[in-house]
């Protein structure tokens, strides 16, 4: 076997070391029944809360009338909160060791998700990255000792690929302090620069060697992330109806809205999950383009939720908005999800030109429901329950493409 090959562990699973410290070596693509652990999805859950924080913020400067400065702002909190999730998600896919060290180490990465968190607000409120920054700080502080821990337990390429992870998430976290350092005007060009860094990271450090990641696991984490997003949809949705209920009588309009957002996340739940996408993430250069681009996926599937909150306040009377401005807060990012899932995801096992147009045009159609007045995201909703319809529909006769 050459030194560059992933290499297979007994049985499937992680080195057999006791269960305090075992060798950190990289688990091998080929392992079977390779499913998410309870911690990987008490981290998730641990990210929910930053999640929630974003989309709230997000709902106050909508409903204020302040989309200038909610939008940007909230693009720029969710990319830190999306990166951090994809940081330890890739790492864990290749290094999962599930010893005490590692755990102990994953509980400081979720503390550092909770100190983020609690610093959204003041990022939204102020332009104080500071506290963001630090939550930052710890959890890159505890990714870096993991990767240093991977460089430690193995050699040549391996070794090599793992110093180049361990240094480039260190330049980059220092490269963030312009965030709290240049002027505000500064700021967009200080995210944008950084972002890409922070995205060429991987590229650069898997260049001549490629982590261990499992394509099958890789696709469960993101599907389950997905899940927690549009449950936190739910959630968010459903406590805005309720506290609109209680001071508003409107259920004509309260009840149409509420359907349609309901259709609308159910939808996105259906379309997501139509296609076996771990046979597509047969490289790096096809895992990351699909991996990078669930920025866009998870982002506007957490926005839909706030964008529901922004419709039902401005139903009863506490957003001082246009009717055409909240519905978009709603069809905007409905419709980014459709078309974002179809670029990077569905896509790829469609075979005939109609099943390809189905999101495409679906998007469209529920951008065009912006203009449909007060029944407008009832009309998105049963747009995405028809486009959930007519895709079925043309599996039936079509049955998707598997990727070998």
């Amino acid at each position: 076997m050459s030194e560059d090959a992933p290499r297979p562990l007994p049985d499937g699973g992680p080195p057999p070391s006791g269960p305090v410290l075992r060798r950190m070596a990289g688990r091998g693509r080929d392992e079977a029944h390779r499913t998410a652990t309870p911690l990987e999805l008490f981290f998730d859950l641990c990210f929910v809360v930053a999640v929630a924080v974003a989309g709230r913020e997000l709902v106050h400067a909508l409903a204020g009338g302040h989309p200038e400065h909610g939008v940007p702002g909230y693009l720029m909190v969710f990319f830190a909160v999306w990166w951090a999730w994809v940081n330890f998600t890739w790492f864990a896919s290749a290094y999962d060791t599930d010893d005490v060290l590692y755990r102990v180490v994953t509980l400081v990465q979720i503390a550092g998700v909770l100190i983020l968190s609690a610093g959204i607000p003041r990022a939204f409120d102020k332009g104080d990255f500071s506290v963001v920054w630090f939550g930052y700080l710890v959890m890159r502080l505890a990714l870096v000792s993991q990767w240093l821990r991977a460089a430690f337990s193995t050699a040549g390429a391996e070794r090599r690929t793992a110093l180049k992870y361990a240094a480039g998430v260190s330049a980059c976290q220092v490269g963030w302090l312009g965030l709290l350092f240049l002027p505000d005007r500064a700021r967009p060009w200080v995210f944008l620069v950084m972002a890409l860094l922070e995205m060429a990271v991987p590229a650069l450090a898997e260049m001549t060697r490629e982590t261990a990641w499992h394509p099958h696991h890789i696709a469960e984490r993101y599907g389950l992330f997905t899940i927690i997003v549009l449950g936190e949809t739910v959630s968010a949705a459903t406590v805005a109806v309720q506290s609109a209920l209680e001071e508003s009588e409107a259920l004509d309009e309260l009840l149409p809205m509420a359907a349609g957002g309901l259709l609308l996340i159910f939808a996105a739940f259906w379309i997501y999950f139509a296609v076996p996408i771990h046979l597509h993430l047969a490289s790096n250069r096809q895992a990351f383009l699909w991996g990078y681009g669930h920025y866009l996926v998870f982002g506007s599937a957490a926005a839909i939720g706030a964008g529901i909150e922004v419709a039902v306040e401005q139903a009863a009377g506490k957003a001082h908005i246009s009717t055409a401005a909240a519905s978009s807060a709603v069809t905007v990012p409905g419709a980014l999800f459709m078309f974002s899932v179809w670029l990077i995801h569905s896509r790829h096992y469609k075979r005939t030109p109609a099943q390809q147009l189905v999101l495409p045009v679906s998007a469209l159609a529920v951008l065009a429901c912006t203009f449909a007045g007060d029944r407008a995201v009832l009309l998105a909703g049963l747009v995405a329950a028809a486009t959930v319809a007519a895709g079925v529909w043309l599996s039936t006769r079509n049955p998707p493409l598997a990727e070998a």
